[in-house]
This record gives structure tokens, sequence and C-alpha cells, in this order.
């Protein structure tokens, strides 16, 4: 009999369902292929859904979450604390806190940074935003050029982390300074004196290593992305974990080093976007004379003095010739009773 065309046969019954045979192929014949290649001897691959579900649904699920709660806790900040304004008014005298190779460095990174983002995010949640606003045609075109940028940007980043690591880690190390003002919370919260800090404070140190620690990171697992199934990152971390009492794989295939490489790159991307969209708040719309460090090299004496008061007592007494910072003006640390506990421990 002729059938239509496009029409299908009826009343056909398929093959009846064996949970134990997709049970035996999915564990890849319970070790009994005879396929040398182990990837060729698997026929069904449960891993590759799991990392699927990892990536479409907790991956950009959390991360829309966390990014969301950043900007909800700025906004609050914002609401309750205000701008932190220079207490004492601009003095209109500048004192140089950053010079033009170290401004250079920290705009190469940030500027590299804010491009590996937005492609980066692009990849995420591009699929879902931006391609039904432009369309599929136009998108893929934006894709393409955004991982073409994602990849080299990231290279001009890797310099980046170099030159501050260069330049500010010896004024990023940890001293007792730093407990004052963490135990003050950094004068951040409404009504609270500003502790003593030298040239940066532990708020500021944080982010330091943090940026180091994460960008150097997730440079390592970009560069392992760009150049797949060449390193085993995962491999070598999880044994020397294992050495101190951890029990991971390390027997790992090089697809599953390429999801384990391709989840932490994208996690730990996200966290380090939350935190700078914080650090960038706290440097522009969170204080007073802040962005001036950057964009021009100087900050405001009355600046310095409110928020870097032992720092500004070196540089101000360099200028004036005091051999001691101890003839500054007291009132260079706004908290008394900290500059009197730093004398103490001194």
């Amino acid at each position: 009999v002729e059938r239509p065309a496009g029409d299908v046969p009826v009343n056909i019954e398929g093959t009846p369902w064996d949970p134990e045979m997709w049970r035996y192929l999915r564990q890849g014949g319970a070790g009994q292929s005879k396929v040398p290649d182990k990837k060729a001897a698997t026929l069904i691959q449960s891993s590759g859904q799991e990392w699927r579900e990892f990536r479409v649904e907790l991956l950009t699920r959390y991360g829309k979450w966390m990014l969301a709660g950043v900007f909800a806790v700025l906004a609050l900040l914002f609401m309750t604390r205000g701008r932190i304004r220079i207490e004492a008014g601009f003095s209109e005298k500048p004192i140089l806190r950053f010079g033009s190779l170290e401004r250079f460095a920290h705009w190469l990174l940030a500027l590299s940074f804010f491009v590996l983002a937005l492609t980066g995010l692009n990849i995420l949640y591009g699929g879902d935003v931006v391609m039904p606003l432009i369309g599929h045609s136009r998108f893929a075109k934006v894709a393409a050029v955004g991982k073409w940028l994602h990849d080299f940007t990231g290279f001009s980043f890797i310099a980046g982390l170099i030159l501050i690591l260069v330049l500010w880690v010896r004024d990023n190390l940890p001293d007792r300074t730093d407990f004052i003002w963490l135990r003050q919370g950094g004068g951040l919260l409404p009504k609270q004196e500003h502790p003593p800090a030298k040239r940066f404070n532990a708020g500021q140190k944080i982010i330091f290593w943090f940026v180091l620690l994460a960008g150097g990171s997730v440079s390592v697992s970009g560069i392992c992305l760009i150049l797949p199934f060449t390193f085993a990152p995962f491999s070598g971390t999880f044994a020397a974990l294992n050495y101190f009492g951890a029990d991971f794989p390390t027997d790992l295939s090089s697809v599953q080093e390429m999801r384990l490489t391709l989840s932490w790159h994208g996690g730990l991307s996200i966290i380090m976007i939350a935190v700078v969209i914080a650090h960038v708040y706290v440097g522009t719309v969170g204080m007073e004379g802040a962005f001036d460090a950057m964009a021009t090299g100087d900050v405001d004496e009355n600046w310095a003095r409110q928020h870097h008061s032992l720092w500004a007592a070196e540089q101000i007494a360099g200028k004036s010739g005091s051999p001691t910072v101890d003839a500054i003006d007291p009132t260079l640390t706004d908290n008394s009773a900290s500059h009197e506990t730093l004398r103490e421990t001194s």
C-alpha cells in the first residue's frame, strides 16, 4: 500500500526497554570491552550529561544570583552609608600616590579584565540574553569575535598580573595595622572613625592577593582551554591534595580534565567579577577622591590623612624634611586610640 508523503507507519512495536543492558553500556561493558581506545570503548558517557547539567543549571543559576547579590549589597551600603566624603574637604594639596608605571600596570590589568569579563559572560549567558535581542546570525558573529578577544586578551591580563606583583608585593605584606583596620571594619560603616593605615589598608591587601591568586589560577586554566587535551592540571592537583589526607581521583581522562577545567575557569571567573565590581564601587561611587589616585596619580592631602594616615605622615614628613612621623600633626590618624595602640605594640 502506498503511503502519502510524510506519512509514517503505525502500530510498530520497538525493542523492549532493557535497563540492565543500558546500565551495562553506561559502565563501558563492565570493563570487558575489547576496544583498546578507552574513549572509543565508551558508548554512553553519563558523566557528560552530569557536567552539562552543572554547566547549564548550577553554574549559570548561581552565577546570576551571585552577581545580583553583589549589586544588592552595594545598593544597601550606598543607602545606609552614602558616599564616604573627605571630612575636612579638599585641601588642594596633592600627594603623589601612584607613578606612571603603576597606573599603567593597573589599567592594563583592569581593561584586560573588563574585556575578559564581558566576553566571558557573553559565552555563559549570551545565548539567553543577547541572542534574542540581535538574532542568531548577528549573535554568531559577535560570539566569534568575543571568543577571539577572550583568548588573546588573556595574555595582556597575565602581563598585568606580573607587573602588579613586582610593583606592589612589598606594600601588600600583612602587618599589625591590618588587624586594627579589620577590627574597625575599615571605617565603612556609618559613624565609624577611620582606622590608621599604611599605603594599602587591609581591605586593599585582601583584594590584591585575591586578584593575584585567583587571576593566576584562571589564567592557567585559560591556557589549558586554549590548548585542549595538552595539560592535566587536576590530576596533579588532586594528587597533591591527597598527600594531605584528601581522597580525590587522580586517574582522570583527558575529557574529565577538560570538564573540570571549564567548570573551575567559569566558576572562579564569576567570583572574581563579583569581587571586582565591589572594588570598582569603592574606588568610584563609594569614596570621594579615591578615583584620582588612578586617574592622575595624585590624591588630596586630606584624603590621604583620612584613609591612609600612616602613609600620609611618611609622605608629608618626606616633603618637609622631618626625620620622624612623630613630628606630624597627631590629627593625621583620625582614630587616636588606634594610633596609641600602634605605638604600644611598636
